[in-house]
Formats: C-alpha cells, structure tokens, sequence
C-alpha cells in the first residue's frame, strides 16, 4: 500500500508543525510549505526523527500567485504523485482596525488567506484523479463572532470558512472539504502569563486549547469519508458567545 501524503502550508512553525508531527505520527510522509528557510520547531524535529517520516519542504510565498500556483506541481514532482491531504495552515496576520484598513493591505491579505488556500484546492483536485483527497482548512474561531480588531484578517478567515462550504459543494465526490477554527492556541509575546490564564477563565471549558488538540481535529477530518462541509471548532467553547474584542484586547494586565 503506497504511504499517505500530506501537504501541510506553513507547516514548520508553530501549530503547524504541530500538525504535521502529528501526522507523521500517523503515518504520513509529509511536504512541508515554508515562506523561507527556517529549521523545525522541535515538536515536528522530533516526530520526523522518531518516525522516519518521508519528509520534503518547499518554499513558496503565498503572497505571489505565481508561486503559488508552482507549488503543487513541485510536491507531485518530487513525491511522484498528488497529496491525500492538504491541510491550508499558514496565514498572513496584520493588526488595524477599519479606520487603518487599507485595499492593499486588504488585498494581501485575502491572497495569502483566501486566494492560496482556494487556488491550491483547486489544483489538488484536477491533479487527484482516481482518489478523492481531504482538504482541511484552519480558519478562526472569531467566524462565528466577529470582532473589530485585525480587520483585514477577520474578513479574509471569515471568506475561507465560507469557502470551504462552497468548495464541499463544488467538489462533490471529488474531494472532501472541512475547517477547523481554533481558538487561543499559542499565545505571543503580546500576552501576559496572567492574562493568558485570565482569559482562559472566560471561556466555558477553562482552559485553552493545545496545539496538538488542532492537529487532533485536523487527523480527525482526514480519515472522516463521510464528513465534508463542516467545521470543528478547537476552542474551549469560546465560540459560543461573542467576547467583542479579540483575546489580546482582553484581561489586560
């Protein structure tokens, strides 16, 4: 039986690498997308050295379409054939709020969180021919609450979790499309620790999410033949009641 093949966008870094470590642990030889040229956070370091992982990266700018299009025909060049999975994790942020919106930096946006995910999607799907891969996108727990920080984010997530309906319907027996939206996963230098513990009081299970609960999820829709269309939300229940601000505006120190 040939091995499983996973291409994982920004997947050295962060939750994305957590992903990916995971699916090596599943099984999977993995071509991992990065920006530029970084090594591994040690999470993903670890699994590809225990596992034995087949793994290759690929660099590509998300923000150029050219590139973007170049990516998929690399992976299949160099592994010989198309992903089963394609998991769209990497994403631009940018902070501002309406009044600092501007159309190029609305545009950047929307190329790198919307446009690269639906464009890889498509080419997965005209290249799978006689397999049915899993697409999985990593949208935002705020979808469902929207919040006025990091506008020009907010809408471009928003645009993907619509996409990912859209493209279940598209496909149809093609390919199956589903999100997951985390929450708070791994908060930045921008958060205290007693305010990272503040908020996770705000929300109805207490307790943040993991990087490795995503990639649960992530694991979860790519072996789901009967799921497309949907989206899991790894977030502690945060998504149940509008906060109004994104988590960084809250529980300040």
């Amino acid at each position: 039986m040939t091995q499983k093949l996973a291409l994982v966008t920004g997947g050295l870094h962060r939750v994305g690498a957590a992903i990916a470590a995971r699916l090596a642990r599943e099984g999977y030889a993995l071509a991992l997308h990065q920006r530029s040229t970084a090594e591994a956070d040690p999470v993903l370091a670890e699994a590809l050295a225990e596992t034995g992982a087949p793994s290759r990266r690929f660099a590509a700018d998300l923000s150029d379409p050219a590139a973007v299009d170049a990516l998929l025909p690399a992976v299949i060049e160099k592994f010989g054939r198309a992903p089963d999975l394609l998991v769209n994790n990497a994403a631009h942020f940018g902070e501002g709020e309406w009044r600092d919106l501007t159309a190029a930096a609305l545009a950047e946006m929307i190329q790198v969180n919307l446009s690269a995910p639906v464009m890889l999607a498509r080419a997965l799907v005209a290249a799978s021919e006689g397999q049915r891969p899993a697409i999985v996108n990593i949208v935002d727990q705020r979808v469902l609450h929207p919040v006025p920080d990091q506008i020009a984010y907010s809408l471009s997530k928003s645009a993907l979790w619509q996409a990912t309906a859209t493209l279940a319907v598209a496909f149809g027996g093609r390919a199956r499309v589903n999100a997951v939206a985390p929450g708070l996963t791994m908060a930045t230098g921008d958060y205290s620790a007693p305010q990272v513990e503040r908020l996770a009081g705000l929300i109805p299970l207490g307790a943040l999410p993991t990087p490795g609960q995503v990639a649960d999820a992530v694991v979860y829709l790519a072996r789901a033949e009967a799921v497309t269309g949907q989206t899991i939300f790894v977030d502690g229940g945060a998504h149940l009641a509008p906060m109004g601000r994104d988590f960084v505006a809250l529980e300040r120190d």
